[in-house]
């Protein structure tokens, strides 16, 4: 599904990532560990195609096709999906209308009829239910006057209203209470299925305790310097990141 060869990006000048290979198979669970200034949210920007950062060597593969030539919206369209870390409020606009003009676009995209107004709302009861979301979030504005948990809660419900191939999780997990985490995660395992895959970035290994991944990868100093099964993330919770500072890879 994702190949990233040695990929390699930078910002203002600055060399952020050095050397990325990552390969992403349909039906995976990816945890993406390490500390701060590793360059895991640089690699999910990258990812989603944001223009400030610059990609100097290396490629990009989304089921076969580069997707350097695409825009944001365009790679959205095609299956890619960010969670930000801080989901921003867009005041005015309603909930309803904002995630039917999205999945009509994306069905656009696929040369499909959009949805009317009622298979639409039986859509957006069906997803509700499904990710355990209050209506009363689905009413209002998009993430305006939410805490940070209902705006990752919404992010979920997002997701499952677009259904894409690839999601990636950008610290989804930041500031979360452990019955808001909960809710995220269940809605996420709920989402997953044999044809998709999550790319999980976290500092902290609490969160997979609820996502259970295939693979956890350890990025630091903008490479991926150990790979391995979900026993790695208990390994880098028990000694701490001084242990891969410190050469253990």
């Amino acid at each position: 599904m994702l190949s990233i060869k040695n990929l390699h990006a930078s910002i203002d000048g600055k060399k952020i990532l050095n050397g990325i290979n990552l390969e992403v198979k349909p039906g995976e669970v990816h945890a993406i560990m390490g500390p701060n200034g590793s360059g895991k949210s640089t690699l999910a920007s990258v990812l989603a195609g944001r223009e400030i950062f610059n990609v100097t060597e290396g490629e990009i593969l989304f089921h076969g096709k580069s997707i350097f030539d695409l825009n944001p919206e365009e790679r959205a369209k095609e299956g890619l999906f960010l969670s930000f870390q801080y989901p921003i409020e867009i005041p005015g606009v309603s909930m309803v209308n904002f995630m039917r003009t999205a999945v009509n676009e994306h069905r656009k995209y696929q040369n499909l009829k959009p949805l009317s107004a009622q298979d639409f709302l039986k859509l957006m009861r069906d997803k509700k239910k499904l990710v355990d979301i209050d209506s009363r979030l689905t009413n209002r504005s998009v993430n305006e006057g939410f805490s940070g948990g209902e705006k990752k809660k919404n992010e979920i419900f997002q997701m499952a209203m677009l259904e894409p191939k690839l999601s990636i999780l950008d610290e989804t997990d930041s500031g979360l209470d452990i019955d808001a985490l909960r809710v995220v995660a269940n809605g996420v395992n709920k989402l997953k299925t044999k044809d998709n895959s999550t790319i999980v970035i976290t500092h902290y290994q609490r969160l997979l305790d609820y996502i259970v991944p295939d693979v956890v990868h350890i990025l630091y100093n903008g490479k991926i310097v150990k790979t391995g099964g979900k026993d790695l993330a208990l390994v880098l919770e028990d000694k701490g990141y001084d242990w891969i500072k410190n050469g253990n890879y």
